[in-house]
């Protein structure tokens, strides 16, 4: 189970998850940079992750697809603002496809990747555009979900590893 680190938000619009993740950042990395492993963990279950399609550049797409226990789709679609391999992602939903804005943006999120002896720091800053939408992501459940994501983001990677 990862290890929980308390880093505050920079901002009153950000929430932040900060863990240690005990597996390499190389494998913390593919599972956040190649699809069909990003689908094993993204989501906490039972939901699931059926559909993830990336490219990994500066207005490249970032698009998933979440399903409820009750086989309900949700379809996230943003673009990725920034990409240092094995460093760092940027995305965001305030676009939908290039430089197309989206009809409401809600978040951006800043995920980095450090050496921690041979398991990875790992921070995920997500910030948002109001307070409202704020108190939206915490209502549905961003520290609990992220938090479940990042045990099974985890997992994946120290099968990796292994």
């Amino acid at each position: 189970m990862t290890t929980k680190l308390d880093i505050a938000p920079a901002t009153p619009r950000e929430l932040v998850l900060a863990r240690i993740i005990d597996a390499p950042r190389a494998a913390v990395w593919r599972c956040w940079s190649e699809p069909e492993l990003l689908m094993r963990w993204f989501c906490p279950a039972p939901w699931k992750t059926v559909a993830a399609d990336m490219d990994l550049r500066a207005g490249g797409i970032f698009s998933t697809t979440m399903r409820s226990p009750e086989g309900q789709e949700f379809p996230n679609t943003g673009v990725f603002l920034d990409v240092v391999p094995g460093e760092r992602l940027a995305f965001t939903d305030a676009f939908v496809a290039a430089w197309v804005p989206s009809d409401k943006p809600f978040m951006t999120a800043v995920i980095t990747f450090e050496d921690e002896g041979a398991a990875t720091r790992y921070i995920a800053r997500v910030g948002h555009w109001t307070d409202e939408d704020v108190k939206a992501h915490e209502e549905m459940g961003f520290h609990d979900g992220w938090g479940m994501a990042a045990d099974q983001l985890e997992a994946v990677a120290r099968s990796l590893s292994a």
